[in-house]
């Protein structure tokens, strides 16, 4: 039964990672050096809208989804013949994990919990700001980077 689906539950954490990928890009391509040529308390104001807007069912969907397909995709394996793909399995996994969720937790989300409570106007929030636009940035490319790698993992687990 495992070997009948796991193909499509790597497909769906392929597609996963390619859709976060896409997203984490944008943000570290043009959306963050958008916000940064604004004044900080514009800068602040729109990055805690998107914050808000970002938490709505389609994001969680694909952003937890594929989390709980990397967390069963490697357990999958114990009841399925070895295949020599399974390395990319794991692989995909753990980029996802490791580098999206993980980052994200530890790094992204107390940054943006940081910024939700400054009033946009105040001197705070302008110190924050600055911080925020390099530090963020930085551990999003981090997970631009690892969402494509397991992308790219899961794609070469498919072969």
């Amino acid at each position: 039964m495992i070997d009948s689906i796991l193909p499509i539950l790597v497909l769906l954490a392929a597609l996963g990672c390619a859709l976060m990928a896409g997203l984490f890009f944008t943000f570290s391509n043009f959306v963050m050096r958008a916000l940064a040529r604004l004044q900080a308390p514009q800068g602040v104001a729109a990055m805690q809208l998107i914050n808000i807007v970002i938490l709505n069912p389609l994001f969680f969907l694909v952003f937890m989804g594929t989390a709980v397909l990397s967390l069963v995709l490697p357990v999958s394996l114990l009841w399925r013949t070895a295949h020599a793909n399974e390395i990319f399995v794991i692989g995909g996994s753990l980029s996802y994990l490791v580098g999206v969720m993980a980052v994200t937790i530890v790094r992204n989300v107390p940054m943006n919990n940081a910024l939700e409570v400054v009033e946009p106007t105040s001197d705070e929030a302008n110190q924050l700001w600055q911080q925020y636009l390099v530090n963020w940035t930085r551990w999003n490319h981090v997970r631009s980077v690892t969402s494509f790698l397991g992308t790219l993992f899961f794609i070469l687990a498919l072969t």
